[in-house]
């Protein structure tokens, strides 16, 4: 497995001014860039690393050499190498402008950033003529371009990269096949961590184990927008059974929460103590419900729904049974649904479609339920696969992705509809499990669905 961590560059100038920074080189680390940067290089500094690239632009590489003073671990050959692969998206005709200007002087092409982003043209001009640049679509080329180069030179190691918002977007919408129409569906915040698992190249299995943590600056989750309307989801996957220890297969047999699952919910509470949440939702069965009840302690005015939408997936006869059995049970099925998902029907019991039908009528009910009841933040509650396959359909992807995504025992992810059910939902984070105690990377058991 050959890791990478991601980094976005600390607060820059531009940032705090709210200009279109690109690919000028004017704007430069601010007094808080730095120290967030000092505070990454903390949080990374128990993980070994075999090489670190950086944007060439200066906000990056002096966070990445921020970063890395403070690593203990190093590899001697872990010198900071700049690669034009990771600059930022180029936005020739806007760079320097302030945001609000953008949004006078070119009002259309501004609509079409955040609706269509995709389809953003502009006409730029050198020596050799005037072309039509396609900023998001050219982003996304460069950053499979940084995979193709990097990934078969680093098998089974551990990389550092440093970049921008726009190619750190890019580089994990590549890596897990999200389309440049879904460029604003995932966010990146100043000195945000995210963790890529690959099992070999860009078109081998590869894993998002977290995405956009920023515990490690204080801050609970990624702030809101200012622009934002919409409502904020909290999706967190019920605290750990016996049962995943074990790798025992659960669906809808309702196991209960075994006591490390009890204190994963504690602390996902205490987490979440100081976030107004106006509103909770679990699934109804035993494990998220008692999950959510222990996090809403912290709570106590906040009445938990029930959604049977939500519940586990189905097992059917491999439910109760551990991974070895099934193996020897029923062979090369398991093989089959941890390669292709998607095409797995679980005997007598569900396949992921019937999953995602009636979990994301489940969810599309939450957010439509708190629209109308103008509630911004609420919990949502639920398991692995309901929580994975809530996830393919909130990135556009088919539930063929499904194994794309990690869901720790405890885990927090961010969802964001800042346009209602009309526009498309944010991703602000996904996976955070620093509440565990276990620092940046997921120490969860896990464990069988």
């Amino acid at each position: 497995m050959t890791r990478v961590i991601i980094v976005r560059h600390g607060q820059s100038s531009y940032n705090t001014e709210r200009r279109i920074q690109g690919r000028t080189d004017a704007s430069t680390l601010t007094e808080k860039g730095r120290k967030d940067a000092s505070k990454v290089g903390k949080a990374l500094s128990n993980i070994s690393f075999n090489a670190i690239y950086t944007s060439p632009l200066r906000r990056a590489k002096l966070t990445a050499e921020i970063i890395q003073s403070e690593l203990a671990n190093v590899q001697e050959s872990a010198t900071v190498q700049t690669s034009d692969k990771l600059l930022e998206i180029d936005l020739p005709l806007w760079e320097a402008m302030l945001t609000t200007e953008v949004e006078q002087k070119f009002a259309e092409d501004y609509r079409i950033w955040h609706e269509r982003p995709h389809e953003l043209a502009m006409l730029v001009s050198n020596a050799e003529g005037t072309r039509e640049h396609f900023p998001v679509l050219a982003l996304y080329e460069q950053a499979r371009q940084f995979w193709q180069a990097i990934l078969p030179q680093h098998q089974g190691k551990t990389i550092l990269i440093l970049g921008h918002n726009g190619i750190n977007r890019a580089l994990i919408s590549t890596a897990l096949g999200i389309p440049p129409s879904r460029y604003h569906s995932i966010q990146q915040s100043n000195c945000g961590v995210t963790v890529l698992n690959f099992a070999g190249g860009l078109d081998e299995a590869v894993q998002l184990e977290s995405m956009n943590q920023t515990q490690h600056m204080g801050e609970t989750l990624p702030s809101l927008r200012p622009s934002h309307q919409g409502v904020r989801l909290l999706l967190v996957r019920h605290g750990e059974t016996e049962w995943n220890r074990q790798t025992r297969f659960q669906g809808q047999i309702d196991v209960p929460l075994n006591d490390n699952g009890r204190n994963q919910a504690q602390k996902a509470g205490e987490f979440l103590k100081d976030v107004a949440i106006d509103f909770a939702v679990s699934s109804s069965m035993l494990r998220p419900k008692e999950t959510a009840e222990i996090i809403l302690r912290q709570h106590p005015s906040i009445n938990l729904e029930l959604q049977d939408g939500l519940r586990e997936i189905s097992h059917g006869l491999w439910e109760g049974k551990l991974e070895t059995e099934i193996d020897q049970e029923f062979p090369g099925e398991l093989h089959r649904w941890r390669t292709t998902p998607a095409e797995v029907q679980m005997p007598e019991g569900e396949n992921l479609q019937q999953v995602w039908e009636r979990s994301v009528v489940a969810w599309q009910s939450i957010v439509q339920t708190a629209l109308d009841n103008q509630l911004k933040t609420g919990l949502v509650v639920a398991h692995d696969a309901t929580n994975k396959t809530l996830l393919c359909h909130i990135l556009g992807l088919p539930t063929e992705n499904f194994w794309n995504f990690r869901q720790g025992n405890g885990a927090v992810s961010v969802i964001d509809y800042p346009n209602g059910l009309g526009g498309f939902p944010v991703l602000q984070a996904m996976n955070i499990t620093a509440h565990l105690g276990a620092g940046l990377l997921d120490k969860t058991a896990a464990g069988a669905l």
